[in-house]
């Protein structure tokens, strides 16, 4: 029987550079999209696939993360003082219980691989999942819950994937699959970051993991890889020839890389639209910016 996952990993020790001036004093994955958080998508994409046990890599400045997740009882008792129980019961709806949040220090910015490595102690000999908070996936079904699903019937690692333009292959960890037209497919190769003619496909690793232990044991011997730093794609890689193999899973679902200002923005509009509290205002002012500057045309 399939172990249940219950442990997820969330890298979050990246300075944000992207963002600057904002993440001067912001982490980035407090940067709001809406009205929430990055990382609240992401804890919320975990909570749904029955995640119950939260590890952050963090690094030097990332108190506000911390403090997000904590209770603010001065904010409570205004809320209810002024009669606000929607907005209550939404702050409370971002408390963790008490136990349910690790944070551990990366102090060396060596890549994904070394920041998972820095997890080990906690996730023990256990699957678990990573997931990145720069990767805002909207889905009927959340990504992770998908991915879940596939792992119980699979037993293998599972990495979300998604078809890429070729001229992006090397931006992304590509994949060579035994391709039978299904959402999960058998991995039979990994290439990180491949220029464009040397990549096996278009098939991209996208922020979503969920790995056997076996993975952690690869990440205490694999050497440094691609940009010089310890490459999580390169620890998978080694699981490819094992018993259970490692797949990737074609989601259902809308990826935004919210790690760039485009994708951002493009994540905002989109989500915008999708609120029933704002849909009908913000689309009015897309759709004259848009007859604006098609008229100025």
């Amino acid at each position: 029987m399939t172990q249940r996952v219950t442990k997820a990993v969330f890298p979050v020790a990246g300075l944000g550079t992207r963002f600057l001036p904002a993440t001067k004093s912001v982490p980035k994955e407090i940067m709001t999209l809406v009205d929430q958080p990055l990382i609240q998508y992401a804890i919320d994409e975990a909570r749904a696939a029955g995640i119950t046990e939260f590890i952050f890599v963090t690094s030097r400045g990332k108190s506000a993360l911390e403090d997000y997740f904590d209770h603010s009882p001065e904010l409570e008792r205004q809320l209810e003082a002024k009669g606000k129980d929607k907005l209550l019961d939404t702050l409370k709806s971002t408390y963790m219980p008490s136990g349910a949040i690790a944070y551990i220090r990366q102090h060396q910015a060596l890549g994904l691989g070394h920041a998972v490595w820095c997890a080990r102690k906690l996730i023990g000999d256990e699957p678990f999942a990573v997931i990145l908070p720069d990767d805002v996936i909207s889905a009927d079904k959340p990504c992770l819950q998908q991915m879940t699903e596939a792992y119980e019937r699979t037993g293998g690692s599972i990495v979300a994937a998604m078809e890429v333009s070729n001229d992006k292959t090397s931006s992304y960890g590509i994949l060579d699959v035994e391709d039978d037209g299904s959402d999960t497919v058998r991995v039979r190769s990994m290439v990180e970051k491949p220029k464009p003619e040397e990549a096996p496909s278009n098939l991209a690793v996208i922020g979503r993991y969920i790995l056997t232990p076996e993975v952690m044991k690869s990440l205490e011997s694999v050497e440094k890889g691609a940009g010089g730093e310890i490459q999580l794609t390169d620890a998978i890689a080694a699981q490819l020839n094992g018993d259970k193999g490692v797949y990737g899973f074609r989601f259902r679902g809308e990826r935004f890389d919210c790690g760039s200002k485009a994708g951002f923005l493009q994540a905002t509009v989109a989500y915008g639209l999708a609120r029933d509290d704002l849909s009908e205002e913000f689309g009015a002012y897309l759709r004259e910016m848009v007859s604006i500057k098609d008229a100025a045309q």
